[in-house]
This record gives structure tokens, sequence and C-alpha cells, in this order.
């Protein structure tokens, strides 16, 4: 993805705000791997 920041406020680190979202976002693909984990050992250990 690739956005233009040079028009915007100098005062903002889009930089930083670049990494945070990076971060957001792989840190919820990790919570919904994990949490499909759960349910599928749950419907595997508790079901039977």
């Amino acid at each position: 993805m690739s956005i233009d920041t040079s028009t915007g406020h100098k005062d903002m680190d889009y930089r930083e705000h670049t990494r945070t979202y990076a971060g957001f976002l792989l840190m919820t693909k990790v919570l919904i791997i994990s949490v499909a984990a759960i349910l599928i050992g749950m419907g595997i250990f508790l079901v039977h």
C-alpha cells in the first residue's frame, strides 16, 4: 500500500503511524488464528 504523505500535516509521524497499523493488523491475524485453533481444539477434545 502506498500513500502520498507529502501533503500531510508537518507534525504527523507517518512512519510511526504506518508501523503501528501494520502491528495492529499482524496482531489481529494472530488473534483470529489463535481463536480458531482454540475452537477447533475444543471441538475435537470436548465433543468426543
